[in-house]
């Protein structure tokens, strides 16, 4: 199937929702009276990737790139009483809520923005970003 094919499908099956839609407009409208409404569509300018940044825009950017955030990456969690945790010392092990192997979370400022994997380069941990949490997602968080 050609992507004009899948068009020409979009096409045919938005033409049938907007049949379908104006044969309820049409009976809801006899059944309204005089409530009739009037619907324009809205003209939006295509956004595109090279537009140019205004030296205004640009200086307002600058100031958001220059704030600080808190970027940590947690391994896991344990709820444990305080009895317990003044006897951990050297050595002790302490469960944590995730299995080995699970990737860890990605917080900034205490958002989760992504999951990763454990690295080590030139003999510092790092780590390795493997699913980034959309914005849409990030957004439903915090209602």
């Amino acid at each position: 199937m050609s992507e004009e094919d899948g068009m020409d499908d979009w096409a045919a099956a938005m033409a049938e929702q907007a049949e379908e839609e104006a044969a309820e407009g049409d009976a809801e409208a006899g059944d309204a009276g005089d409530h009739a409404m009037d619907v324009t569509v809205a003209e939006l300018d295509e956004l595109s990737e090279d537009a140019p940044i205004t030296q205004k825009e640009k200086k307002k950017l600058d100031t958001i790139l220059d704030i600080p955030v808190t970027i940590s990456m947690e391994v896991g969690r344990s709820h444990i009483s305080i009895r317990n945790l003044l006897q951990l010392n050297q050595g002790s092990v302490v469960e944590l809520d995730r299995v080995a192997g699970e990737p860890l979370d990605v917080l900034v400022n205490g958002t989760l923005i992504a999951h990763g994997e454990v690295v080590v380069v030139n003999d510092k941990f790092g780590i390795r970003l493997t699913d980034v949490i959309s914005q849409i997602e990030r957004i439903k968080k915090l209602r």
